[in-house]
């Protein structure tokens, strides 16, 4: 239902996690995401701890979806010294193709416990369906 458009945004990720880099509206860092179907959906689940539900974009056009956020340092007291800087910070995006056979006019997202989850109806087209076998005018016997 998803295609990959960057062979190489893993790469970029870790590269990022070692360097310590943080995320730009240019350059923004991956956000980590699961992706699966689930009766007669496909959810995508991204994760955003940390990030307000103000900060996040979500953008549809045709069949690309994309998801922006962003996490602001927390702002501190002048007489705190910071220790330890692990979580990022910065602008996070994701970028998916959507498969024709998904219905975009219908995305419903909830944000709970900073994690995005994004649920997209397959659309009737798509869905299994039976086919009736119509008899008798079309196929007749021959006989010699």
């Amino acid at each position: 239902m998803l295609m990959r458009t960057d062979p190489f945004r893993e790469l970029d990720r870790l590269t990022q996690q070692l360097l310590n880099t943080t995320g730009t509206w240019s350059r923004p860092s991956a956000m980590p995401m699961d992706a699966y179907r689930e009766g007669e959906e496909y959810v995508i689940a991204l994760d955003l701890p940390g990030v307000s539900k103000e900060a996040i974009d979500i953008d549809v056009e045709r069949n690309m979806l994309t998801v922006k956020a962003e996490r602001r340092p927390v702002t501190k007291a002048d007489d705190v010294q910071m220790e330890l800087s692990e979580r990022p910070l910065g602008v996070f995006s994701r970028q998916l193709v959507l498969a024709d056979t998904l219905d975009t006019e219908h995305i419903r997202a909830d944000y709970d416990a900073g994690v995005l989850t994004l649920r997209i109806p397959i659309a009737e087209r798509a869905k299994s369906r039976k086919v009736a076998i119509g008899g008798g005018a079309a196929h007749k016997e021959i006989r010699s």
